[in-house]
């Protein structure tokens, strides 16, 4: 039987580390000077492995979760938001501990700190949790001066949405609309083309008044499945703005 620890879970990664995808993940992953990753350590485990394991530890304590959270090794502390995940998914999971995760992620933000880590558990450990709830943290968390939080707040709306309530996310997302890190910009277009989706007039509103300001990686996302010829009307509208904007500069 394996032994429910923090310790374990991180013996057991190791061992099915490997150089070669170690340094597959350091292409992918920023961790030059300046970068989000800069002071990651990765050892190279696949993803796949990374959620089979956190499947077998689904039931690790908090604070061994927490031990995990602290880890310096990137591919440790993707564990633990996997394991997280996992346990806000199950559904035997109680309100309480659903409760609890919820908690931890947010007092432990600060282990958060990378894309990929924000978005293995916002939708459902904090998404989930507030599906009932009153959602300002979310706004708080949007105007926060941490680019992982403003992402968790938006990505945290994905819940919402597949709910077929869009409220939060268009409301996040104007908030955030001049986010100027693409850390925060992708996601928020990301959730506007799933926005439309659900309710393609709505997106369609909501890029008529903001299309010809936003930034072009949000724009981008957002109209992927729009038709070729709606994509260049907005298209033309933010070059546009953009070229009045150059010229009043040049006055």
């Amino acid at each position: 039987m394996t032994e429910l620890t923090a310790a374990a879970f991180t013996e057991r990664l190791l061992a099915v580390a490997s150089e070669e995808e170690r340094v597959e993940r350091l292409r992918y992953f920023k961790t030059g000077p300046g970068d989000y990753a800069e002071h990651d350590t990765f050892i190279g485990v696949r993803m796949g492995e990374i959620f089979r394991l956190a499947k077998g530890f689904i039931d690790l304590a908090d604070e061994e979760i927490e031990r995990l959270l602290d880890s310096p090794i990137h591919e440790v502390r993707a564990g633990a938001l996997s394991i997280m995940d996992k346990r806000a998914r199950r559904r035997s999971t109680t309100e309480e501990q659903r409760r609890a995760l919820f908690e931890l992620y947010l007092r432990r933000h600060d282990r958060i700190d990378c894309w990929d880590l924000v978005d293995l558990a916002a939708v459902h450990v904090v998404g989930r949790y507030l599906a009932e709830r009153e959602r300002g943290i979310l706004d708080d968390l949007a105007r926060s001066g941490d680019v992982w939080e403003r992402r968790t707040a938006i990505m945290a709306t994905l819940y919402f949405v597949r709910a077929g309530e869009l409220d939060d996310t268009c409301r996040l997302a104007e908030a955030l609309l001049h986010d100027e890190h693409d850390m925060v910009q992708k996601p928020v277009g990301a959730l506007l083309r799933e926005t439309g989706k659900h309710d393609r007039p709505r997106l369609l509103a909501f890029l008529d008044e903001h299309a010809a300001s936003m930034p072009r990686t949000s724009l981008r996302y957002a109209m992927e499945h729009l038709d070729a010829d709606t994509r260049r009307h907005y298209r033309a509208r933010r070059d546009q703005e953009e070229t009045a904007q150059n010229r009043s500069g040049r006055r």
